[in-house]
């Protein structure tokens, strides 16, 4: 039997970011309900930033380049624990994330109060197919180029400028 990712119970929140309910995925997409995620920039030793193509299947921004690893809190889950289960789950390796920033984002499709995390990790990595079709790093003076040739999803872009801004690190690495 296979798992129904729409079938998942999230966290409904209010502006302040309590939680005020629990309802499917499914419902929270169809309603666009606030809800909470997780951003894993995830770098190696050289600097270079890992971007992975999403399935066709993906509820939201299908078939799109993502300069983030993450997703979705579970209902009842901390961001730390969700940051570390989609590590696992998408990038088939355990890893120790290092909280960033919050983050909101909000689209015609979404509404999130997310976190931002930091992760140094060169691979090799097991990608989930149910989620991801193919990934690379990415020199950060190529990333430019890339946004350009490519849709990707916008959240992530808004990640990244935000990260540029205020996350990075004064030492120019991205884990300080």
């Amino acid at each position: 039997m296979s798992h129904d990712p729409a079938g998942e119970l999230v966290d409904v929140l209010d502006d302040q970011g309590r939680v005020i309910g629990q309802v499917t995925r499914r419902e929270m997409r169809a309603r666009r309900l606030p809800h909470r995620a997780t951003y894993l920039l995830v770098f190696n030793r050289k600097v270079e930033l890992f971007i992975h193509q999403r399935t066709a299947t993906k509820d939201v921004y299908p078939s799109h380049w993502d300069l983030t690893i993450g997703g979705v809190v579970a209902a009842g889950e901390s961001f730390d624990e969700g940051a570390k289960r989609e590590g696992l789950e998408e990038l088939g390796v355990a890893i120790e994330p290092v909280p960033l920033f919050p983050f909101r984002y909000s689209d015609e499709r979404s509404a999130v109060q997310g976190m931002v995390y930091r992760v140094q990790h060169g691979g090799p990595f097991r990608l989930q197919p149910e989620e991801i079709v193919r990934g690379e790093f990415v020199a950060l003076k190529d990333l430019p180029k890339r946004l350009y040739e490519a849709p990707f999803c916008p959240d992530g872009i808004e990640v990244w400028k935000e990260y540029e801004r205020h996350g990075k690190p004064r030492d120019g690495s991205p884990w300080g």
